[in-house]
């Protein structure tokens, strides 16, 4: 059965995908202006422009209607009159007042929650085909070895700017397509902030440095972090690296199907609670991870999320204090019957750096 006649058993309505990772998951053409008509029937139209046409009349089983670089215009008037089903977390409000105007009757179908979105294709994707799970494997194995190179640098002195650009040569030399995401390298008072952005003033000795990183192998991605130390750290940095190594090992043997996202992500927090740290872990324990860096399912407080066999998704507490730094430990897993299956190998054990 395709991805597509899949979807198409979801639907009353027709459904019109606009977001431009769900029609690559559906069709295989990556672009930057396509749309994909998927009939309840499974029949689907794959509208896209001059640039995009030759590649997209290659692909089996879809019909290809070439259209204008307008692509809402051009879909506005060859579906008037119609009853059709949209993407509410990728379709905008000018794109949905263009579709109406045009004589289309809309059904938004869907929902984003932060930086996820949620809707009938996200449905397909949050469990992972063999194929998919391979390049996430292999990406995180890229990964892995620049982690291990990164361990061998030397950090003090350096800015976190350059570091970042050091990884991401290394990724490029490893064989991956690109990285998944900005990297992100912070380094004392700057690993307070779980977001940080890289700056331009050296690391110190004696302090935790943070990175975040991750590639791209044929569209899907890796997301691993590690953090370092850059010499003997204060007490305080010592005990709480110490600490959220054991969250993150919780939330690991939390994993498995049947596992709610809530309770996984509770189960990372006993040890942090029990060192008094827990208003210093202030987002989720992870999220899902495949052709986007942040996608279904997630592990969250307020996750409604039930966990099953071929879920991708990272397990990533930190904590946070400001003034002083902050450490993360992330590792991609495949969620199995019988627990996590780890893709990022590369040690946890507290790293020092010169």
């Amino acid at each position: 059965m395709t991805r597509i006649t899949r979807v198409a058993r979801l639907l009353s309505d027709a459904l019109l995908v606009t977001g431009s990772t769900n029609v690559r998951y559906l069709t295989g053409l990556s672009s930057s202006n396509a749309a994909l008509l998927v009939e309840p029937d499974g029949a689907a139209t794959l509208y896209t422009d001059f640039r995009y046409a030759e590649r997209a009349r290659a692909i089996v089983g879809i019909e290809v209607v070439e259209i204008a670089r307008d692509l809402i215009g051009s879909i506005g008037s060859l579906l008037s009159g119609r009853r059709i089903a949209v993407e509410a977390p990728h379709v905008s409000y000018d794109t949905y007042r263009r579709l109406s105007t045009a004589g289309i009757d809309l059904v938004p179908l869907g929902s984003q929650v932060g930086d996820i979105a949620d809707g009938p294709v996200e449905d397909l994707r949050r469990v992972k085909e063999p194929g998919e799970i391979e390049a996430i494997r292999r990406a995180g194995a890229i990964s892995d070895q620049v982690f291990a190179g990164l361990a061998e640098e030397r950090f003090t002195g350096r800015t976190e700017t350059e570091l970042g650009w050091w990884i991401e040569q290394a990724f490029h030399d490893a064989g991956a397509s690109s990285v998944a995401f900005s990297s992100i390298v912070a380094a004392g008072t700057n690993g307070a902030s779980p977001h940080a952005v890289p700056g331009d003033r050296p690391i110190e000795a004696g302090t935790l440095v943070t990175v975040d990183i991750g590639c791209v192998v044929d569209g899907y991605c890796s997301d691993c972090t590690r953090t370092f130390a850059t010499g003997e750290l204060p007490t305080q940095l010592a005990e709480a690296y110490a600490v959220c190594l054991q969250a993150q090992l919780d939330g690991l043997a939390a994993a498995r199907a049947g596992a709610h996202g809530r309770d996984v992500d509770a189960a990372s927090r006993v040890a942090v609670e029990a060192a008094g740290l827990g208003e210093r872990y202030g987002h989720g324990l992870g999220h899902g991870v495949g052709l986007d860096v942040h996608e279904a399912p997630v592990l969250r407080p307020e996750s409604f999320d039930v966990l099953v066999s071929g879920n991708v998704v990272s397990i990533e507490p930190g904590i946070y204090l400001p003034g002083s730094g902050g450490v993360r430990i992330e590792d991609l897993v495949v969620v199995r019957e019988e627990g996590a299956e780890r893709l990022t190998m590369f040690g946890k054990e507290l790293t020092l750096v010169g």
